[in-house]
């Protein structure tokens, strides 16, 4: 009965749900990410999630990354599904930087950087699985140190470039009678 009224009212919302036709698939599943995604935020609290996301996202540790950021989200109450996206994003990169933290970690630590390639893990693993998971826990351990301290670097440039950045489109999307900050 609710949908012969609503026909009656607004007939092409009415003729659309009828027919099946409504918005475009596109927007009917992206609005609620949208409003997700802006609840409880600040310009501060989308800097540092975009910033977070990237760092955590390219820690050299693979399989490490989602549990990272959805600790991060949860300790700092940032946004979970907008982290998450950040890290998705960034995906490529923790394998492109993988092979460079290592050697990083090996030149900070004047370790031997010569398994840290594909054929030195090969040669690693026929020399005995146990001898090579214990060298690339090493090489790993050594990697995380450099991922560190050039991640809390990397950490306060991004934040405080991208803070001004976003506190402009900020402004720029939200609706004149509201506060800057939606409180």
């Amino acid at each position: 009965m609710s949908r012969m009224c609503n026909t009656h009212t607004r007939p092409e919302t009415g003729f659309r749900r009828m027919t099946g036709m409504g918005p475009p698939p596109n927007r009917r599943w992206l609005k609620p990410f949208i409003q997700l995604l802006r609840q409880g935020v600040s310009p501060e609290k989308i800097a540092l999630t975009i910033s977070l996301g990237i760092i955590l996202g390219v820690t050299p540790v693979l399989g490490s990354t989602t549990l990272l950021c959805t600790l991060a989200a949860v300790v700092l109450r940032l946004n979970l599904p907008a982290i998450q996206l950040v890290n998705g994003v960034v995906y490529p990169l923790q394998f492109i930087l993988l092979i460079p933290f290592y050697r990083l970690g090996a030149w900070m630590f004047r370790a031997d950087a010569s398994t840290i390639s594909l054929g030195g893990v090969t040669a690693l693993i026929r020399e005995g699985v146990g001898h090579a998971v214990r060298t690339l826990w090493v090489v790993t351990m050594h990697a995380l140190f450099a991922w560190l301290v050039l991640g809390i670097v990397a950490l306060a440039t991004l934040y405080a470039v991208l803070v001004p950045l976003v506190r402009q489109l900020w402004r720029r999307v939200q609706p004149s009678g509201s506060s800057l900050y939606g409180r």
